[in-house]
């Protein structure tokens, strides 16, 4: 079935209903997790795994799904990103166990691969003129920042009043919204064939990422000296080695590696899995410390979040504008020390403590993370030519993806044993660890990135 009537504001509409979709799917789940561990009678490690099945597929096929659409063509690539993802929430949504729902995760995790890039790609055909283009990404930026501020809110509410898998299910009829919406208003365009598919490249990045995610969340119920979990880390360092191998001698490969020999490129990428590793991983600590510790219900779990979901989406905005002003340099610096001051002061969180101590930091750790992301795109897009400014994208997103399943794999490692002396003790170190890191890159961009390493970029920004 062919588009009716194609038309930019319809195709606007649409992408952006792919980015609301994959962004809902990241945040709603935090609040269900208590529910998903009386559930399925799981544990710490249970649970991340039904965060992380969708975070790990969403990051290994990233770059992939962006070639796959140049050859196929964006709308036919979306479509199916739109069916995989329905799909997936489906199975969600009628699992039976907890083996079914996260493979039904991993099914999720392939749609938002395909639906993210592909939406952006669709939107730079739909909108030629350069300033309308700004304009359209930034409303598919905006509208993607208030769908994962509304996430954890409709997520409580959902759970609170229709269960569990009425978190998944709500999908459905937005995936076949989103579907009609692009079948109508998206012009079709056939693939330009220009770009290869690395499919070796792309078997050892899943492969790297699988055993690892699978060796430190395994670590927890196992131990370090398992079997299981020794080989997931030998598997991991040599898929990693054959993945880097394999780039190297590639003609088209997923991850051209001479990118890494640009300075501001590498550390805006040492940037975005620095943040997303302290900002996801700290979102699933805090989501367990708020259900099991404080013993909130969904619904105010989900209300106990809104202060930092909004101020998200409120300083994107703002940090678009003062990155013509400051440059990317100080304003990443300035980004990465508001959010380590922010973690900072959650130090003192105790299980008696009350809430409302706990939203000055989250209010400035949340500010500062928000002045970070469309900064940090801009810097890699400006940091190369405009040609490569997909791949450039593509690889920043990638990165931010890894940091986040990374964070929830470790930090969760450190909170596993929700005894509330034991948790809390692990709740510290991670919010310690994640101060420390941003700390770090903080130094790190000072050193790293030129002052004029940032100039604005035809780009938005959202935190993913």
């Amino acid at each position: 079935m062919s588009s009716s009537s194609p038309s930019p504001r319809g195709t606007l509409l649409a992408a952006a209903l792919g980015f609301v979709v994959v962004l809902l799917d990241v945040s709603v789940v935090n609040v269900a997790l208590d529910v998903l561990r009386r559930e399925f009678a799981t544990d710490v490690a249970g649970l991340q795994w039904v965060i992380n099945a969708y975070t790990l597929v969403f990051a290994a096929m990233l770059l992939t799904s962006g070639a796959l659409g140049d050859r196929l063509g964006a709308r036919r690539v979306f479509l199916l990103g739109f069916a995989v993802f329905t799909l997936g929430s489906t199975a969600c949504g009628l699992s039976a166990s907890l083996p079914l729902l996260i493979a039904a995760r991993l099914i999720q995790g392939l749609g938002a691969a395909l639906l993210v890039p592909n939406s952006l790609t669709m939107l730079q055909h739909a909108f030629p003129d350069r300033t309308q283009r700004s304009r359209a990404v930034g409303w598919w930026g905006a509208l993607g920042g208030m769908s994962l501020a509304a996430g954890p809110v409709l997520g409580g509410i959902l759970v609170t009043h229709l269960g569990w898998r009425s978190i998944f299910l709500i999908n459905l009829p937005i995936g076949a919204i989103g579907i009609y919406l692009t079948l109508r208003y998206v012009e079709p365009r056939g693939g330009s064939h220009r770009r290869s598919l690395d499919w070796a490249g792309q078997g050892a990045a899943v492969l790297a990422l699988a055993s690892l995610t699978m060796a430190l969340t395994e670590a927890a119920p196992l131990g370090w000296h398992h079997g299981l979990v020794r080989g997931g880390f030998l598997l991991a360092l040599a898929a990693t080695l054959g993945f880097i191998w394999i780039e190297a001698r590639s003609d088209s490969p997923m991850l051209p590696l001479e990118l890494f020999r640009i300075p501001t490129f590498t550390v805006a990428s040492v940037a975005g899995v620095v943040v997303n590793f302290a900002y996801y991983g700290l979102i699933f600590v805090f989501s367990l410390f708020f259900q099991i510790q404080q013993q909130f219900s969904p619904q105010l779990t989900g209300l106990a979040f809104l202060p930092m979901t909004m101020v998200l989406m409120a300083v994107n905005v703002l940090a678009g504008r003062l990155i013509t002003r400051m440059g990317a340099r100080l304003l990443m610096v300035l980004g990465l020390t508001l959010a380590a001051c922010g973690y900072l002061l959650l130090m003192p969180v105790s299980v008696d403590g009350s809430y409302w101590l706990l939203v000055l930091p989250m209010l400035l750790a949340a500010s500062g993370t928000a002045l970070m992301v469309p900064t940090m795109t801009n810097a890699i897009l400006s940091s190369v030519d405009a040609s490569r400014a997909g791949i450039a994208s593509g690889v920043l997103n990638s990165a931010r993806q890894v940091g986040g399943m990374l964070g929830v794999a470790v930090f969760g490692y450190w909170v596993r044993d929700t005894a509330p002396e034991a948790f809390m003790r692990g709740m510290h170190v991670s919010i310690g660890s994640s101060v420390v890191l941003l700390l770090c890159c903080s130094a790190l961009c000072w050193l790293g990135i030129q002052p004029d390493g940032g100039r604005p970029a035809t780009v938005g920004g959202t935190q993913t």
